[in-house]
C-alpha cells in the first residue's frame, strides 16, 4: 500500500503579503482561520485585498474548527525532484466558512481509499522559513 505524504519541508516556500500574513501566522500557532468580510460576512479563500461580494476592505479572521470535507482531489505519484513521493492534493470545503475552499494535501492515507465527501480534520506540517502548512487527514 502506498501512503500519501507531503513534500520535504525545505522544498516548500511561501510568500506572504499583508492580506495573507494573518493566515500564515495563525498556522504557525496550529490554528486554521479564514478571511470573512466584516460587512457582508462572506468568506473568501485565498485571502484578497477586498471582498469579491461587496468590495469592502474590512475583514475579520475567525478561527475555524479544522473540520473539512473532500470537494475534489487528485493523486500525484512522484515528482522530478521527489520520485518516491505520493501526494494527494485536495480541495477542502470548510463547513465553518460557507463558500470557502482551501487547497491543501491529504496525508497518511492510502490514495485508493479517498472519496469525494470524506470528512477531514486539519493538521499542520513544517515547511521552510519556520512556517507550518495546513494539511488534512481523514477524520
Amino acid at each position: 500500500m502506498t501512503t500519501a505524504s507531503y513534500l520535504p519541508p525545505d522544498s516548500v516556500h511561501i510568500t506572504t503579503d499583508p492580506h495573507t500574513e494573518p493566515f500564515w501566522e495563525a498556522a504557525k500557532q496550529r490554528r486554521l482561520i479564514a478571511p470573512q468580510c466584516s460587512d457582508c460576512k462572506k468568506f473568501r479563500l485565498p485571502p484578497t485585498p477586498f471582498c469579491p461580494q461587496c468590495q469592502s476592505r474590512n475583514v475579520d479572521w475567525p478561527e475555524l474548527s479544522g473540520r473539512g470535507v473532500v470537494y475534489s482531489f487528485s493523486v500525484v505519484r512522484g515528482l522530478p525532484q521527489h520520485p518516491d513521493v505520493t501526494l494527494v492534493p485536495v480541495i477542502v470545503d470548510l463547513p465553518d466558512a460557507p463558500g470557502a475552499r482551501l487547497v491543501s494535501n491529504l496525508i497518511d492515507v492510502d490514495p485508493a481509499t479517498v472519496e469525494i465527501g470524506a470528512e477531514l480534520t486539519v493538521d499542520f506540517v513544517p515547511i521552510a522559513d519556520g512556517y507550518l502548512y495546513p494539511v488534512f487527514r481523514l477524520a
